[in-house]
């Protein structure tokens, strides 16, 4: 079993989430986490795929794979509020859905997330750096603004994870670069879109311009 929080975003393992917590049932599932042993202080993030974060009857419908977040910093406030920051951990499959709490909670699968084929990932590993870097050049001359890179992590698999959280897309692209079935696939996924997308600035010349390796905070 394992507290959720949906949100409209996708969490990947090792990228870091901060939350600013307002509503009364997060307040909660804070209080029972910092309850716990620290490190069983973790929740589930699972991306909303109909509905909204705020509200008691936001979310309709939810991915069924996220990642699980761990707490790292934790700002409480005299009116209950929190600031966190959270990291992401591992992934799962969320089996049954559970509403008999404040907040939902989940039966739970911890899934693998394998490297994937070593010599393959030593091809990628080149391409998708060289990729990452004309896509943000592309975005900084269709947004006519400086765009902040993030630093690219010499691990292959990192960068998989990374590529798929900083990259202006949507949330099904998103989730399904988290639901790749290895570090390889996600990689050539990633290949794929980045040059689709760095395509697609060169042809508009437009775009909302996105702080690259930002993780915005939650309205929740």
């Amino acid at each position: 079993m394992l507290p959720l929080f949906p949100l409209g975003t996708v969490l990947f393992p090792g990228l870091v989430l901060p939350l600013h917590v307002f509503e009364e049932r997060y307040r909660v599932l804070v209080r029972d986490l910092l309850a716990l042993p620290e490190e069983e202080q973790r929740f589930g993030v699972l991306c909303i795929r109909e509905g909204r974060e705020v509200g008691a009857d936001g979310v309709r419908a939810l991915y069924e794979v996220g990642c699980a977040a761990r707490l790292s910093q934790v700002q409480g406030y005299d009116d209950g509020r929190y600031d966190l920051v959270t990291v992401g951990s591992d992934l799962f499959r969320l089996d049954e859905l559970h509403d008999d709490r404040p907040y939902l909670t989940g039966e739970v699968t911890w899934l693998p997330d394998p490297r994937g084929n070593e010599s393959e990932a030593a091809v990628l590993d080149p391409a998708v750096r060289q990729a990452f870097g004309e896509y943000v050049g592309a975005l900084a001359e269709a947004s006519g603004a400086q765009v902040e890179a993030p630093e690219l992590p010499i691990d292959a698999q990192v960068l998989g994870h990374l590529v798929g959280a900083t990259m202006a897309l949507d949330l099904a692209d998103r989730q399904n670069l988290l639901e790749q079935p290895d570090g390889v696939a996600r990689l050539r996924r990633g290949l794929s879109l980045l040059r689709r997308e760095a395509g697609v600035l060169a042809a508009l010349h437009a775009v909302p311009a996105p702080e690259l390796a930002r993780a915005n905070a939650s309205p929740n």
